[in-house]
């Protein structure tokens, strides 16, 4: 079996489970692809053992078995900017904070290993966002999203005016501080603490949800994920900030969005006895009374 492993710097705290995942990734025969920049990261401090190291989805061998994000959620969604169209299945061990993405508890590996070397669990095909602005590149092409696409005020200056036009009619001229267009995966995410829905995944939708918009009868939008939307800004400053999961850029006002379905999906994994809404009551508290404690 071949498993590639993807992560960023971490506190010192968390080698420990670490040590633990090669351990017993060596003890099962595993072939171990890790991220060249992680590697080195890793190779300061522990001893690694044999393995091969891949800089983009294009080095890994074609039957890689799966990917393992170490880290929280953005460790998780920086790890499928490498995969993008691969069709390589991933989950992520939780070395942060919340971990909705990244489900596997950093105390559990073992328990969670055993699952996935044995096949015990099935695949979430997740939808993504595309975003494209006129004569540009953005993201070096890296311009898909899973959670969402964010287009913010630049500064702490006055708010922007997005106008969002839906298959090409004027939905709205949000006047707010941002706007979030997230998809069923990032519906838990910014959008939520905006006041968006949670939406299912497999659901077909999107969810267009506004930041601190200066109307209070403004309200989340959700729409089919066959709609096409364009984006235009105004905005009393030059430029504007267009987020893409985790990461970021400035645009200037004059540049369009449009932004789509994109053509591809992202396997996630999830293992035995592991759902939807049970990430939902665990990580979310969904439907917790404390008055039943």
């Amino acid at each position: 079996m071949k498993v590639a492993i993807y992560g960023i710097e971490f506190q010192k705290v968390v080698i420990p489970y670490v040590e633990q995942l090669f351990k017993l990734l060596k003890s099962r025969n595993v072939e171990i692809w890790v991220f060249k920049e992680f590697d080195s990261f890793l190779s300061t401090f522990m001893e690694c053992g044999s393995r091969n190291t891949y800089k983009d989805r294009f080095d890994l061998p074609h039957d890689i078995d799966f990917m393992l994000s170490l880290g929280g959620d953005g460790t998780m969604l920086s790890a499928v900017s490498i995969l993008r169209d691969s069709e390589i299945p991933i989950t992520g061990i939780n070395l942060g904070r919340l971990g909705f993405l990244a489900s596997i508890n950093k105390n559990h590996i073992e328990q969670a290993l055993e699952l996935l070397l044995n096949r015990e669990y099935s695949i979430e095909k997740r939808t993504l966002l595309s975003v494209e602005a006129d004569g540009m590149e953005l993201f070096n092409g890296d311009r898909f999203a899973l959670n969402d696409v964010t287009v913010l005020k630049r500064d702490s200056s006055a708010m922007i005016t997005v106008n969002v036009y839906l298959n090409g009619e004027i939905l709205n001229a949000y006047w707010a501080d941002g706007m979030i267009f997230a998809t069923p995966t990032g519906s838990t995410a910014y959008s939520l603490s905006c006041g968006g829905p949670i939406i299912l995944p497999g659901s077909g939708n999107f969810v267009i949800t506004p930041v601190s918009p200066h109307n209070l009868n403004v309200r989340p939008l959700v729409i089919s994920d066959k709609d096409e939307l364009t984006i235009e800004i105004e905005s009393r400053s030059e430029t504007y900030l267009l987020s893409c999961d985790s990461r970021t850029c400035d645009l200037k006002t004059s540049v369009k969005l449009k932004i789509t379905k994109a053509n591809f999906n992202i396997n996630l994994i999830r293992l035995k006895d592991e759902s939807f809404f049970s990430t939902l009551r665990q990580k979310l508290l969904w439907g917790l009374d404390t008055r039943n404690y």
